[in-house]
Parts: structure tokens; sequence; C-alpha cells
């Protein structure tokens, strides 16, 4: 697990709140002078200048889309005022943050993408657990996700931890990303979410699965969370296929405890796999 892995996932899940490059070289158990070169070496960009694209991306796009209070923008991009923001925003797309939101489109703008985490496989996979876990109600926050926008989930648990209290009939403190809703393309829904005990007072902007009665392999991820690709392709393309057992047409997910940090990224999960004979 490199620094600059963890230095993405802290970005992502972190955008829309102040961070200093010594809060990122931190998180990435690096100094300042190692996290500015690590990160350059791998993503070709300086740290602080794609954290700086990213959220001008993001405020683009929200422009594009009819944000009507530009200063709000502007504080979540962590800019001090309106014109600090519109002078960045200038310099960096070639155009006002008026403009775009006249437009109502930023297809045109050098837009800065969040930049995938690698998805090589672990060679320390240790063997999963086999548990018949009970029917399961969740809720929570959902985006479809695809092959190009997978860096986009550091993002949607953000957002959840931003609107988590506003989800009743919450059971337990447990935190589950469920997969579901798969196609043949690869695309499939991701619901960042907590166990309900029904859905009777559930605000019309949460997303919702029932999560039936299934067998799992359970298998432990105890590094950083930002190296989770790399224990899901194993899981898929080297336990899988050798296990002798099928993938169970049925939503797989991940369980995170009061063990797991959401601020760091640390302290372990679970990945759960539907499986059967």
């Amino acid at each position: 697990m490199n620094p600059a892995q963890k230095a993405l996932w802290y970005i992502e899940s972190h955008l829309a709140e102040p961070m200093t490059l010594d809060e990122i070289a931190g998180i990435g158990g690096v100094s300042r002078f190692h996290m500015v070169r690590a990160f350059a070496a791998a993503t070709g960009l300086p740290v602080m200048r794609y954290v700086r694209a990213r959220r001008l991306t993001e405020s683009a796009r929200a422009l594009a889309a009819g944000a009507p209070d530009i200063l709000t923008l502007a504080l979540d991009a962590d800019y001090g005022s309106h014109e600090a923001f519109t002078r960045a925003f200038r310099d960096h797309f070639g155009m006002t943050p008026e403009a775009v939101r006249a437009a109502t489109c930023a297809s045109k703008l050098r837009l800065q993408e969040p930049i995938l985490m690698d998805s090589t496989m672990t060679d320390n996979l240790a063997p999963p657990r086999f548990e018949t876990a009970k029917a399961l109600l969740v809720a929570g926050i959902s985006e479809r996700i695809s092959c190009d926008n997978g860096a986009a989930i550091p993002g949607l648990w953000h957002r959840f931890h931003q609107e988590v209290a506003d989800i009743p009939a919450r059971v337990g403190g447990v935190a589950y990303g469920v997969c579901c809703n798969g196609d043949d393309a690869g695309n499939f829904d991701y619901i960042a979410g907590v166990e309900v005990a029904d859905y009777s007072d559930l605000p019309r902007r949460f997303a919702r699965i029932r999560i039936p009665e299934q067998r799992y392999a359970v298998f432990t991820h105890a590094d950083h969370v930002a190296s989770i690709r790399r224990t899901v392709s194993t899981i898929w393309n080297q336990w899988l296929p050798a296990s002798g057992l099928e993938a169970a047409d049925a939503p797989n997910f991940e369980r995170y405890d009061e063990k797991f940090d959401p601020r760091s990224g640390n302290g372990g999960f679970e990945i759960w796999v539907p499986v059967k004979e």
C-alpha cells in the first residue's frame, strides 16, 4: 500500500473539507517531501494541484447544473472569498463561474476526474470464514458505478457521513458498502448505508435495498481502505475460481464496524461475497 494510493483515497473522501499537505502526508505515513515526490511519480501531478483541480472540477459540474450560490461553492472548495474562487476558477478553466453556469454545460472544460487506485492482486489474501447471514434492510446514499468512475466511491462515503444522521430507524453502528444491480457491462449500484428496521419514514432521497438471507465467504481486509481494489480483484480473479464455489446472484458488501476509522481509512473491515456450491 503506497503513500500515493492512501493520499488519493484521503483526497477523494474529504474533498469538501479543508486539507493541508501535512495532513495528506500524515495519512500516507511519510514526510511532506516524500509525499510530494511519491504522488507526482505515481500520478504525474503535484498533490495540491490535484486537490485544487478536483475541487474546481466538482464546482464546475455544480455550476453547470445550476448551483445558485457561488460563495457556498467557493467555501466548499476551501477558498475564503467569492473573488479568490473566481480568480482560481478562471485561471484553471479560462471561464468565469458565472459563464459556466450560464452555459449549463461543463463538457468543454478541462475537468480533472478522480484517479483510480491500484487494482493489482495481493499475494497475502487470508482464507475466508463462511457465514449464513439473515436478511438485511440497508438505507443510504447511492450512485451508479462504472469502470470509468470507480474512484467516485470515496466521495460517496463522504456524502454518507454528512447525511447518515437523517436516516431513521437505524439498527446498530455498522456501516455497509453494498454492490448490487450489476449489468453485463460491469456497471453496478453502490450504496453507502446502514441497517434499518424498516423504510416507513425513510426520506425519498435515500436509496434502499433488501439483502436476502444468504451464505457468504467473509474476507478480512486489514490494510488501508485505499487498497480495497487489490483485495477485491484477488477474491474474484484468484480465490473464487480456485475455490470450487460459485458467486451467487445477490448483493455483495463491505462491512465497517466500530474499529474502522473513516477519517484515516485505517482499522480494517470485512468483504462479504455471496457464494453457492
